[in-house]
């Protein structure tokens, strides 16, 4: 009896584990990792398969080219263009992201942003593919996929003013390459109350992220008309009684001196280097100079906009 009893106390006092204490392991062991991601960012998740199976499927499509032709997808590439897209309201409709990318605080914050805009795919790529989808551009991991912009019919900018017992005030472009002066004409447009900016169709700047993150958002509710031929579609305008005025360096009139501003008016702004187009030209029912007693020889697109559209409206609430 001593022996078992001997035979128990060793078992007892060999018995493994810490018998004082773990020195703070285990409760650091129980700290958190932050935010559960996303269920497209979990390994395993049913929607993480899904969301690799649409990858799959959109890299055997040719990918989309920045500034491409009516009807495509664009994208926007790198950590910081991506935030800032998705921060400034830019339209997307999926956030590619690396498989394994090192995360940062602009890949955290890009993340949450789409979360909490909600109808954007979120979807994990391997590198190769993003790789191929943007055609070697360092993407940084993430790539966002900006849907093709809905233009308006340019007669519809004017039937919608009309409708609403209001005389047009629209802005038409002539040959501005820039998306970023775009951008600014659509914000101009939208603070002197006007009904929207009509492009041409080739040769000009179309409404790209970088147009949407230069109008500060009022793109949302300013709409872009495309013309397959801008000429007709100011002669289109001058058949339905709105004035045509065109901005040129030699202009007949100061912008003073035009009194058709507080009717229907569209206003014709060329490129800062060219002007007006000839036939643009000669189709105006008014060429305007802007005076600049500075000095300066020229004004870019979206200034003199501004400056047209707020005379305009200055007039039109006496």
């Amino acid at each position: 009896m001593a022996g078992n009893s001997q035979r128990r106390n060793r078992r007892t006092s060999n018995k493994k584990g810490a018998t004082v204490g773990s020195g703070g392991k285990r409760r650091r062991g129980l700290e958190g990792k932050g935010p559960t991601p996303p269920a497209e960012m979990r390994k395993g998740h049913v929607k993480q398969r899904a969301a690799n199976a649409k990858v799959r499927q959109a890299s055997k499509r040719p990918a989309p080219r920045r500034g491409g032709p009516k009807g495509t997808n664009e994208l926007v590439v790198g950590r910081n263009s991506v935030f800032e897209a998705l921060r400034d309201g830019v339209p997307a409709s999926a956030l590619y992201v690396q498989q394994f990318i090192d995360s940062d605080e602009r890949v955290r914050d890009a993340l949450r942003l789409a979360t909490e805009r909600g109808g954007i795919n979120l979807m994990e790529a391997p590198r190769p593919e993003l790789d191929r989808m943007t055609n070697g551009l360092n993407h940084q991991g993430l790539v966002l996929q900006v849907p093709p912009y809905d233009y308006a019919h340019p007669e519809d900018l004017a039937a919608e003013a009309f409708d609403a017992g209001e005389d047009p005030l629209i802005v038409a472009l002539d040959g501005v390459t820039d998306p970023r002066n775009l951008g600014a004409v659509v914000r101009s447009v939208c603070a002197f109350g006007g009904h929207g900016v009509v492009v041409p169709e080739r040769r000009a700047a179309g409404m790209t992220a970088g147009a949407w993150k230069t109008s500060a958002g009022t793109a949302a509710r300013t709409p872009v008309a495309r013309a397959t031929n801008l000429t007709r579609a100011l002669e289109a305008y001058q058949k339905a009684g709105i004035t045509v005025v065109g901005l040129a360096a030699d202009g007949e009139l100061e912008l003073g001196d035009v009194e058709a501003l507080d009717g229907p008016l569209v206003v014709v702004v060329g490129s800062e280097g060219k002007g007006l187009s000839r036939l643009v030209s000669e189709t105006c029912d008014l060429r305007v100079r802007i005076a600049m007693p500075g000095g300066a020889e020229s004004l870019n697109a979206g200034v003199a906009a501004g400056v047209v559209l707020y005379e305009a409206a200055r007039r039109r609430r006496r």
